[in-house]
Formats: structure tokens, sequence, C-alpha cells
């Protein structure tokens, strides 16, 4: 009895010194050990570079054990990815670690990573959301909730009021428009602006290029090739030297905080993908995405995702376009799947109109005489 207490007493008095000497609590992140297309010691350099640059972490390498790294917690398994996976589950579990970063991880439908980089124009950081996992199946939805899911990061990470705008790719538009209504109804996003003339939240490369705005919205498959871009266009594409990584995970009911790191991450952003795993450890990112999520759903959440859905395809009589007029004006803002059917609403209401592709996206092309009452039709039929 008295030999426990001792031990108690010894590991709580050795928690206080360790407390003293690094200015505060500790973040203790688990790390794979082997996997990585650069050898397993380049993750111990970067084991080894988190604990040099930020005295708060304490990294627990999992895996076989790389010679020459003493100074890094090891919890030695063979070099198996089935053990080491199940190793690194236990741990999360049992709260040996608080967050972990790992080369890969099973992570269940509903559930996405929100990768962060360095923005080349400006130097500045951006969080893509999201860029690996899927927080959705349908590509809208999923970008609606990752939009959400980046905001939650930003703000366990320290970022209390983030810019968000949406990458310009398929869906943004709609995405757009469900974000202005949870905004409308009380949730609160701030969007960021375009650096181009026209401004605006939905943004071209030249604004991922200069980091316009905190969060940038896309689906998972274009933020994962963004993160690999940004990651490693200095280096041919072969070693990954710029970033955060891929990111902590996020999806609601999700408990841990796991982030991804690629094959070809060095130890640089082996490093500060630890970091930012600490941050949203420490900053409790599952309580606050949820958080978010309740504030969205009190917003209307699950009506808007419910919009999102693809309509019902019914069979309708042809609809013929009035006799054909010069265009002067065009109208900008609907989605690519979107821009025929929504010429075809305005021929309904004999408003001569034709589809074409701007330098910004798809544009309704029309007479500008019709512009003011085009626009009405247009958003009543949640077109704009």
């Amino acid at each position: 009895m008295m030999s426990e207490m001792r031990k108690i007493v010894g590991e709580a008095l050795s928690e206080i010194i360790e407390s003293a000497s690094t200015g505060g609590p500790q973040v203790r992140v688990g790390l794979m050990a082997s996997g990585s297309e650069l050898g397993k010691e380049e993750l111990a350099l970067g084991g080894r570079l988190a604990q040099q640059q930020y005295p708060n972490i304490k990294v627990v390498m999992i895996g076989p054990r790389s010679e020459g790294f003493d100074e890094l917690e090891w919890i030695e398994t063979d070099d198996c990815d089935a053990e080491i996976a199940e190793a690194m589950e236990k741990a999360l579990q049992d709260g040996t670690i608080q967050g972990a970063v790992a080369l890969h991880y099973p992570f269940p439908m509903g559930v996405t990573t929100i990768g962060r980089v360095v923005t080349p124009g400006r130097g500045k950081d951006m969080i893509i959301a999201s860029s690996t996992g899927t927080s959705a199946i349908l590509r809208t939805e999923a970008m609606l909730r990752n939009a959400i899911y980046g905001i939650a990061v930003a703000k366990a990470t320290g970022k209390k009021d983030p810019s968000v705008g949406i990458l310009n790719i398929e869906g943004a538009h709609p995405v757009y428009r469900a974000l202005n209504q949870l905004k409308e109804k009380g949730y609160p996003v701030t969007f960021g602006q375009s650096v181009r003339k026209d401004g605006g939240a939905v943004l071209r490369g030249n604004d991922i290029l200069a980091g316009a705005v905190d969060i940038c919205v896309s689906d998972t498959l274009t933020g994962n090739v963004l993160m690999k871009l940004f990651s490693s266009f200095t280096t041919g594409g072969s070693y990954e030297s710029l970033g955060w990584g891929y990111g902590p995970s996020a999806g609601e009911g999700w408990p841990h905080v796991v982030s991804i790191i690629s094959r070809a991450s060095g130890a640089p952003v082996i490093a500060s993908a630890i970091s930012f795993n600490a941050s949203a450890a420490s900053g409790k990112l599952p309580q606050v995405l949820e958080e978010e999520m309740k504030k969205a759903r009190k917003a209307g959440l699950e009506d808007i995702i419910q919009s999102l859905q693809p309509k019902q395809q019914v069979c309708e009589e042809e609809v013929s376009a009035p006799p054909s007029e010069p265009t002067d004006e065009e109208i900008h803002g609907i989605d690519v799947l979107d821009v025929e059917d929504a010429v075809r609403e305005l021929w309904k209401a004999g408003i001569y109109a034709e589809s074409a592709m701007g330098c910004t996206g798809p544009v309704v092309k029309l007479p500008s005489r019709f512009m003011e009452k085009a626009e009405a039709i247009l958003k009543e039929n949640n077109y704009l």
C-alpha cells in the first residue's frame, strides 16, 4: 500500500516538475514509427524536431525502435502495420496519448481530416477543409460539413473568427448559398474575399496562392491534391517539406484527434503535424466541433442539407426557347450542374437566355431589359 502511494506521489511530482520546466502541461502525441517512403529514421527525426521546437509536446513513438533516438518515448512493436495500429488505438483509448499522427487510419464514414498549408504568395497559413476521409457521400453536403469542421479546427487551434472561402469547383455556389442561409439564421460565418477585382467568397487559384482566407473549403479529393501541391512544390513531389500535414480528424460524435501525414512527408512536416495535432487536442477539438454543430443545427442545418440533395427527375413537356435576341448581360453564381436548368426556367417565363462559360465559371446570358425579372425568377427557384 505504502509503495503504491509513493508511486502515485512520485508520478504527481514528476508531472509538476515537467510542467514547470516546459511552461505548462505537456501534450502527449503518438507518432507511427514505421511506414514512411523516406525510411523510419525520418519519422523519428520528425518526432525529435517536434520536441526540440515545442517544449510542451511529448512525442510517443509507436512501432519498431530506431537507434539513436533515446530522448523519445517508445511503445515498441514489431515492424507490422497491424501491430502498430493496434498499439496506437490502445494508447488513444487508455489516455496514454491525447492525440496521434498516423500515415494511415481507417476513419469511419462521416470523419474527415482538416489540413493546413503555407500559401506561397504571402507566406500565410491556410486551412484546407478537407484533405482525407469523407464527411458525407454527396459532394455538396460534404463541402458544407467541411466548412463547419474547418471552422471548428480553426477555433480549437486559436483562430477565434476565421474567414471562409469556397474553392470554385463543382458545387461551390450551392454550398455558398447554404452557408449564407445558415448565417442568415444565426450561425456565425465570416466570409473572406477574393483578391481579384470582383471579390466574393468563391475562390480562384489566385486566392489560394495568396492565402486570401483562413479556411478554403473544397471536396476531399481536390483538397488532397492541394495538400500535395502546397507541401512539395519546391521539391519536385518526392519529399513534402512544407506545411502541417493533412491535419486532425473531425466528424460528428468522433472522440479522437488523429492527424494524417503522407508517406512522403519529411521531418519538418512531421514535426509541424505533431504540433498541429497537439494544438487541436489541447484545444478540445471534439467538444468544439460538437458546439459548432449544435449552433448549425439550431440554424436549420438538417433542412439545408436536405435541400442540397439531388432533385428527383420528373417528366415535363419540352420547353422551347423564345425567339433569339442579342444578349448583353450576364448572371453569375449558378452552379455548372444547374446552368442548363436555369436557362430553361427563364424560357418558361418567356425570357430568351443561353448558357455560357465565363472566366469565373458558368453564366446565363440574356437581354439586359430582363435582368431584374430573371434574377428574381432564379432566386425564387434556388438557382441563385
